[in-house]
């Protein structure tokens, strides 16, 4: 069992728990309030035992009603928890790839995001060391298939990994955390559909 499944299910046991505590709490509050009600007057008697037990019994039911929106939002806590961890883990799966394929993200990421125009690509110090010989020249190819021209920038960005695209002048984010962050609510929609 993870860590993250450990705490899910360590705030799922102690929303339980506190659920029946006060549960228990307002039965003991209706008993208490029925015994009072019996002893009333012998007229008063089927009245106030019926206030009472009504008192009681709403009562007992606002109780465990806040109970149960507490262990919802403690469960919708614990949800979001695992599908950020989820989310994080993924992002750094990505940043570690091994070069062949990771560049081969980044050939994706090209053909989806390069525009017909000329302009300049960054990359990391980290992925500027690490390029293959030859991606320079694919670079160029797939800019020169959108109709465009591309110069890899031999200066670094500060940076995680992707790139960013600089056409006269205006930047355009590629990097993975830009795309993580500009999906991140669909990203974590996918992650919600797949564990819960």
């Amino acid at each position: 069992m993870s860590g993250l499944d450990k705490m899910k299910s360590q705030i799922l046991d102690e929303a339980t728990h506190s659920a029946e505590v006060k549960i228990a709490e307002a039965k003991a509050k209706a008993e208490e309030l029925i015994e009072a009600a019996k002893a009333q007057a012998a007229a008063e008697v089927e009245k106030i035992s019926n206030k009472a037990t009504a008192d009681a019994k709403n009562y007992a039911q606002r109780v465990a009603s806040s109970c149960e929106m507490q262990r919802k939002q403690a469960l919708l806590r614990a949800k979001q928890d695992v599908i950020s961890g989820v989310l994080d883990q993924a992002y750094e799966r990505i940043l570690n790839l091994d070069a062949d394929a990771y560049f081969d993200m980044v050939r994706k990421m090209l053909d989806k995001y390069v525009l017909g125009e000329s302009g300049e690509i960054y990359f990391s110090a980290k992925d500027l060391s690490r390029m293959p010989a030859g991606f320079e020249e694919e670079i160029q190819k797939a800019a020169a298939a959108k109709g465009g021209a591309l110069s890899l920038a031999k200066e670094a960005k500060e940076m995680d990994g992707g790139f960013i695209l600089v056409y006269g002048g205006i930047e355009e984010n590629c990097t993975i955390k830009a795309l993580f962050d500009a999906k991140r609510d669909e990203l974590s929609d996918k992650v919600h559909g797949l564990l819960f």
